[in-house]
């Protein structure tokens, strides 16, 4: 299982890089400006985060009581229904085996919520065009992304598993 559990850990971290490129291009390019996609590209990320969250925490089996804190803070600040958050998300009022069960579901279930937002992604993307996605004009001041970005990331890819 530590082979499985440590492909699992360290995928999930080189994925994280992944969409920070993804960002950090879309940004580049300017692709803010298609609200749509951008904002359903945030939704995605924040999902993606809580993903994370749900799925770092299993393995400790408690959490820090930094974590409970801010978490327990960033709930209760939700209008109306925040106190009916924080206990949902604990089980109660300590992090406990129902809060770990909870969580081992969320971050089961969660990354088919990102399939489909991923989809409803791609749908808003394709409406912009799909050979010209940013619908921009060329403009020789910028480096094209193909081929340097392209293989300098392939290049990174082979130098991460390097021992």
């Amino acid at each position: 299982g530590w082979l499985i559990r440590n492909l699992h850990a360290n995928g999930a971290s080189f994925f994280f890089i992944c969409i920070y490129m993804h960002i950090g291009r879309g940004l580049y390019y300017g692709s803010y400006l298609y609200k749509e996609t951008w904002n359903t590209g945030v939704i995605l990320l924040l999902t993606l985060m809580a993903t994370a969250f749900v799925g770092y925490v299993l393995p400790w089996g408690q959490m820090s009581f930094w974590g409970a804190t801010v978490i327990t803070n960033l709930f209760s600040a939700v209008p109306y229904i925040g106190q009916t958050l924080v206990e949902w998300a604990w089980g109660g009022f300590s992090v406990d085996n129902p809060t770990l069960t909870r969580f081992f579901t969320l971050h089961f279930l969660l990354p088919f919520m990102i399939a489909g937002l991923t989809i409803i992604h791609l749908t808003f993307l394709h409406e912009s065009g799909s050979n010209n996605p940013l619908g921009i004009t060329s403009n020789c001041d910028k480096i094209p992304f193909h081929p340097y970005f392209s293989l300098k990331d392939i290049l990174g890819f082979i130098l991460m598993f390097l021992p």
